[in-house]
């Protein structure tokens, strides 16, 4: 099983001389822009690898000193691949016993330490290794108040007593925090407790259940702390960190963002993947660097830029514009701004279709989909039970209305997702149910009292109980139902897959298996469609899309071999996280305002996932409105580049199996 399938989605080739350059003239070239040292991988385990490999050379060489090599450790969703390493490493013969470890960081204060980030670093690092107990430190999380500017101090103090730290481990939050520095935090700062902010807390919401379960404050290393550590590596991986990533890497040290810090260090490193590299300027816009390697998608990206820095529609660029703006190497590859103009407009327009299943009896040379087969068969995975009609619920309707046999696969039961308020609300109407008509079940009242005390009884960040946890998963259902009938979708075409990995009860899921693999492949091999889609939408903050667009990806490489899936064509969605670029988009779907009401009225089928849903992450907005603001976005966007004016626009990128 091929498990990590999506860290190899690259959507337009980007030449290693960018990222992996062996030409120190070139490589000062390429990062004239970047004000912190920066190391680019293609995959997040080749940059952890990297680290682990430093960090153990460290070790050793201190060991052979007789030496402590004092490390700091961050309790980080960056650090995984980092810590599964080293406890291989250790499995391989390195020791720990001559290692100090400082936490960075804990929430305070903390009446359940198996919430703590101490906690999670004891289970994915600590408990696998042979460090000595006596030979880690970590913030108090039960401390009173009046202790904890004591405590701070000796925090420092306990560092300093063994020379400082040789080797701090850093992840960047999405806010742009390293430690929990919040924005306002000074570069001379020192261990302290701090106020979270609001973006913290729902970045936290993954270890307490919610974000209003994340305690207020947390005591963490301050700036000028991390920037006395002898070495700092900070890493970062996949798209939803790359804008951030930008603005530390390029920008200004700026106390709104407290990684930008790490350019004061004189030995401070930012480890990244291709994918949170993707917005440096010498990723982006190589252009403005270097000579590039000019293809289709390379040109539309450098035109759109161009269009957008000069407001200006395509045709309406000129030879100047390009001359001006670092792009005369187009000039003289296609010998005048009108030839370039005309080849991306072009391109542009043909990505445009109202038939995304393809349109019968019709010349399909320059659209994004095949006239034939007509009906096509079209599987759309959802890894929740409402990411399909967020994302492409205008073109479900359309491929619905187009008389298409739609299914709908819902990859996870989303039961996590539900609050208690909803199951009581449930559990209410069945009780009046119940009274209306007279009906008494005695095995039912006692299971009914049972999930009510359940609730009643459970403590903050407790896991739900079976039962509750089925019922949120049965309201998910019911949810689901609902849009899709609105939608049209044959009540038989909705496919509920459960896949094992997020049956946990918990936020933290298991690692994607072959069985929930065998469960994609089965119903792939059922259906034999012609057309999938699957949901791109890799910055989701918990992972499950990740986890579930790899379960696709790992099943489809398994059939790769039959003759229906080399005939099958593989769009990827986005929209409940993020949007395509436009460069990238290869099929772009228009819709109306009464189709874009539609697709709104089908998001507000899923209530349970208004105001009241747990995992809203950073956007303040409600899921309809980020996907109504990004659709919108897109047409105005296609409209101020010259082509025609659209209320929304539905856009989905084409996945070619590896």
């Amino acid at each position: 099983m091929k498990a990590n399938l999506s860290s190899k989605i690259t959507l337009r080739h980007i030449p290693r001389k960018y990222y992996q350059s062996k030409d120190v003239l070139e490589l000062s070239s390429l990062t004239r822009f970047e004000k912190l040292s920066t190391e680019i991988f293609d995959e997040a385990v080749e940059g952890a690898k990297k680290v682990a490999d430093e960090i153990a050379l460290a070790i050793r060489a201190k060991q052979a000193k007789g030496e402590k090599f004092v490390l700091g450790l961050a309790c980080s969703r960056s650090c995984s691949e980092l810590y599964a390493e080293l406890v291989k490493m250790h499995n391989e013969g390195l020791s720990f016993k001559n290692v100090v470890v400082f936490n960075i960081f804990e929430y305070y204060p903390l009446a359940n330490s198996a919430q703590s980030c101490f906690s999670q670093l004891q289970s994915s690092l600590l408990s696998k290794i042979d460090i000595d107990k006596e030979n880690v430190y970590s913030p108090n999380c039960s401390l009173q108040k009046d202790e904890v500017v004591s405590f701070c101090k000796t925090y420092e103090e306990q560092i300093a007593s063994f020379g400082g730290i040789d080797y701090l481990v850093l992840g960047i939050s999405d806010s742009g925090n390293i430690g929990f520095n919040e924005s306002g935090s000074q570069g001379t700062s020192r261990t302290r407790l701090i106020m979270l902010d609001s973006n913290s807390r729902k970045e936290g919401a993954y270890l307490f259940g919610s974000a209003e379960n994340v305690p207020v404050c947390a005591i963490t290393m301050g700036i000028g702390t991390i920037l006395d550590a002898k070495r700092v590596v900070a890493m970062a991986w996949g798209d939803g960190k790359a804008e951030i990533v930008k603005q530390a890497v390029e920008d200004k040290v700026s106390d709104t963002c407290s990684a930008s810090y790490l350019q004061n260090h004189v030995n401070a490193t930012l480890i990244l993947d291709i994918h949170s590299a993707s917005e440096l300027t010498r990723i982006s816009h190589p252009w403005l660097v270097t000579s590039c390697e000019w293809d289709d998608k390379l040109i539309r990206r450098a035109i759109v830029w161009l269009c957008q820095k000069l407001n200006k529609p395509i045709l309406k660029l000129t030879n100047k514009d390009y001359n001006e703006n670092g792009l005369s190497e187009l000039l003289a590859l296609h010998s005048s701004a009108y030839n370039v103009n005309i080849k991306i407009f072009n391109d542009l327009q043909h990505t445009i279709t109202g038939w995304p299943g393809g349109k019968p009896n019709a010349d399909d040379t320059y659209r994004p989909e095949r006239a034939t087969p007509y009906p096509k068969r079209v599987l759309v995975f959802s890894p929740h039970p409402d990411d399909d009609v967020i994302s492409m619920g205008g073109t479900i309707r359309r491929l619905v209305d187009q008389k298409h046999d739609v299914h709908i696969a819902y990859e996870t039961s989303g039961n996590i997702a539900v609050n208690d308020e909803e199951v009581l609300r449930f559990m209410m109407f069945l009780k009046g149910y119940h009274e209306i008509y007279q009906s008494k079940d005695a095995l039912l009242e006692s299971k009914n009292k049972e999930i009510l005390d359940s609730i009643a009884n459970k403590k903050d960040g407790e896991m739900d109980s079976a039962d509750v946890r089925a019922l949120k998963g049965l309201i998910r259902r019911g949810e689901a139902r609902l849009a899709d009938r609105y939608m049209g979708v044959n009540a038989n075409n909705i496919h509920f897959l459960n896949l094992p990995f997020y049956e946990t009860g918990t936020i933290k899921k298991n690692d994607l298996s072959q069985a929930d693999v065998d469960i994609v492949k089965a119903l792939l091999q059922e259906l034999k469609p012609h057309q999938i889609y699957v949901a791109g939408d890799l910055a989701d903050p918990h992972g499950t899309h990740k986890v579930c667009l790899n379960a696709v990806l790992a099943a489809i490489d398994e059939l790769k071999g039959e003759k229906w899936l080399s005939e099958c064509r593989i769009w990827m969605y986005r929209g409940a996280w993020m949007e395509w670029e436009i460069d990238h988009i290869e099929m772009a779907v228009p819709l109306s305002p009464e189709e874009l009401r539609n697709k709104r009225n089908a998001i507000l089928r899923h209530s349970s996932q208004m105001e009241s849903a747990p995992f809203l992450g950073n956007d303040e907005r409600l899921f309809w409105q980020r996907s109504e603001e990004r659709n919108r976005t897109t047409a105005e966007l296609y409209n101020k580049l010259g082509l025609a004016s659209y209320e929304a626009i539905e856009a989905f990128v084409q996945y070619i199996p590896l």
